[in-house]
């Protein structure tokens, strides 16, 4: 399962190398010339600056480990006495085998509602820290 999970880490790491290369090289410069060492730019310049990616790959992996399906069905289809028994399984258990589509699509829309409910609050929450270029001075 671990391994199986490693896949998506190559788009996270992709999308992490974008947001380094956004990072203005004046900075680094100018911190070097103050005399800052590597953890104090990176604790100064490199994660300020990258908190809004780190923002978005929290939410990215957030959405995905409710959406967990794939693995989970090709490896054990449910396991041992519904031992890898997940919410996503389990409605495509109710739509596609026991051709449930009423029952299925309500949990399709529960389902919705908690990612929705978790992304609010994760927004709400990263208020505090996640720094937006366009925020100065707010």
């Amino acid at each position: 399962f671990i391994i199986m999970s490693l896949w998506g880490v190559g788009g996270t790491m992709v999308i992490f190398l974008a947001g380094l290369q956004g990072v203005p090289a004046e900075l680094y410069e100018a911190a070097s010339i103050d005399g800052a060492g590597a953890l104090h730019r990176f604790r100064q310049i490199t994660l300020p600056m990258l908190t809004p990616v780190i923002f978005f790959n929290l939410l990215i992996g957030l959405i995905d480990s409710f959406q967990i399906f794939s693995s989970v069905f090709i490896m054990t289809n449910g396991g041992p006495q519904n031992q890898t028994l997940f919410y996503v399984l389990y409605l495509y258990w109710n739509g596609f085998k026991y051709f449930q589509m009423g029952y299925a699509s309500a949990l399709a829309w529960v389902l919705f509602v908690i990612i929705m409910l978790f992304t609010l609050l994760q927004f709400r929450m990263s208020k505090r820290w996640v720094y937006y270029e366009t925020d100065i001075g707010v």
